[in-house]
């Protein structure tokens, strides 16, 4: 069974800190202290990127029985959308 927990846990992060930076009260911030928010808007997608990616990997290996899954984001994502876990990529950017 996969764990999602530190997923779920990442996203919410990255939601409250998103959030925080959008937020009016920030614009009065000085500019390092608004480049820092930015940053840990970052760090936290980033977080989040790196746990689907390595859950998308283990879901390919356990639940759909595939081998032979790369060990890098790009590769797994595109096995994942090849077995129609994802519903479309026609949003996402030509190179990634």
């Amino acid at each position: 069974m996969i764990d999602y927990d530190k997923f779920k846990k990442s996203l919410k992060h990255l939601e409250l800190q998103f959030a925080n930076y959008s937020s009016s009260s920030q614009r009065n911030l000085p500019e390092l202290d608004r480049e820092a928010l930015a940053e840990s808007v970052v760090y936290r997608f980033e977080t989040c990127y790196d746990c689907v990616w390595k859950i998308l990997k283990r879901y390919l290996m356990e639940e759909l029985g595939i081998p032979d899954v790369p060990n890098s984001p790009k590769p797994i994502f595109r096995l994942g959308f090849e077995n129609k876990l994802f519903p479309s990529i026609e949003r996402w950017p030509e190179k990634v």
